[in-house]
């Protein structure tokens, strides 16, 4: 009698441990949130895209408008909105400056990654930041502006420019390709008015190359350092499309960014 109630206990145990491991909800990954810069459009995440889908992450790359700060933002804000459950929000370039336009504290945004990216304190502009330290050659290899009829002004980089300025560690015929598919960003919009610096209350990280053209080294790192940046990477040799040529580094840096975020 002793060995089966033995035995029925041990059965009851067994098949408790089995119910309980079963009724273990599994540990959902955010979304992560892909945010493109000015001429560039969201294909230029597709290295990346790829490693985090490999990895199990959610992904929606963004197709930022480039019409404008609060604009951007607003569009970008309906897409997390949309979304519901955890997000990492990803900008590279421009698009610093508009997740951290749409990032609040009370949102389901839980981290900030910023590649090659503005990361602008209320106040400054892109612009501004691009000039503070020594070292951008953007301004005379953009086009001539293009006249909207709506008012305002295009922005394009010249596309025989556009290899050496923009994309310097890329295969010349990626740029090339690259440089006639660059979508334009308005001139008011690298010159809008931050209302917001999301990296203030959410934890942010950081990723540049230092080699970039378009945003001086000098002012990433401090821009990195003034968010306390829980972990800045720098490659050696990247331009400012660190995404296209070193999608490896940039996507562990994202997956770091979602799992200290989601402790």
């Amino acid at each position: 009698m002793k060995r089966l109630l033995v035995g029925l206990a041990f059965a009851m145990a067994v098949f408790s441990n089995a119910y309980a491991g079963a009724e273990k909800p599994a540990i959902l990954k955010p979304t992560i949130v892909l945010v493109h810069g000015a001429f560039a459009d969201a294909s230029s995440w597709n290295g990346v895209v790829k490693i985090l889908e490999k990895d199990g992450y959610p992904v929606v790359a963004a197709a930022n408008p480039l019409r404008g700060v609060a604009n951007d933002a607003q569009y970008v804000a309906d897409i997390v909105s949309g979304i519901g459950s955890p997000v990492v929000l990803v900008g590279h370039s421009y698009g610093g400056s508009v997740i951290s336009e749409t990032a609040d504290p009370h949102s389901n945004v839980k981290a900030l990654v910023y590649v090659a990216a503005f990361a602008p304190d209320v106040g400054e502009t892109a612009a501004g930041l691009a000039g503070k330290f020594p070292g951008s050659t953007l301004a005379p290899t953009l086009a001539p502006p293009v006249p909207l009829s709506g008012g305002g002004k295009d922005l394009y980089i010249r596309q025989d420019k556009f290899h050496d300025q923009f994309a310097a560690d890329v295969s010349g015929p990626e740029a090339k390709l690259m440089a006639a598919t660059q979508r334009p960003i308005t001139e008011a919009a690298l010159n809008e008015t931050q209302t917001a610096a999301a990296w203030k209350t959410v934890p942010s990280w950081f990723i540049y190359g230092d080699e970039d053209k378009n945003i001086p080294a000098q002012a990433s790192a401090f821009m990195a350092a003034r968010a306390h940046s829980r972990d800045t990477v720098v490659i050696k040799g990247a331009s400012h499309v660190a995404m296209v040529s070193n999608p490896g580094p940039v996507a562990r840096l994202i997956e770091k960014a979602a799992r200290e975020a989601s402790r």
